[in-house]
């Protein structure tokens, strides 16, 4: 099982980006997937979650309403839309995924890394002007 982020780079306040996770090996159209961000000497902090079916989507204090997360089953893949990027986003992104299918969470479940088996490698994204 694989989890490929892609998508990071170098942009400047108030750019955008779109992160993209391409599962392999496994569907995880029926589990929950989420994204998290670790800025360097900082603990991984969680960004933003999504359900199984999408209708559900949690996120971070810090992004909701600059952040969109979106899931594509058909291609196994979750997106991480990011607008009016801000100096404090730059981190290494990563997507994860639940190891547990179509199974129901609290708000609190989704947030936690703990809920996540599998792990991508991470993503570069830096903001700076």
């Amino acid at each position: 099982v694989q989890l490929q982020a892609s998508g990071g780079g170098q942009v400047q306040p108030g750019d955008s980006l779109r992160l993209a996770c391409a599962a392999s090996g496994r569907r995880f159209s029926d589990n929950v997937m989420g994204w998290f961000r670790q800025a360097p000497g900082k603990e991984r902090d969680f960004v933003a979650a999504i359900s199984w079916s999408g209708g559900i989507t949690y996120y971070g204090g810090s992004v909701k309403g600059r952040f969109t997360i979106s899931r594509d089953n058909a291609k196994n893949t979750v997106y991480l839309q990011m607008n009016s990027l801000k100096l404090e986003d730059t981190a290494v992104y990563y997507c994860a995924a639940d190891e547990r299918r179509r199974t129901t969470y609290t708000e609190g479940d989704y947030k936690r890394r703990g809920l996540y088996e599998y792990w991508g490698q991470g993503t570069q994204v830096t903001v700076s002007s």
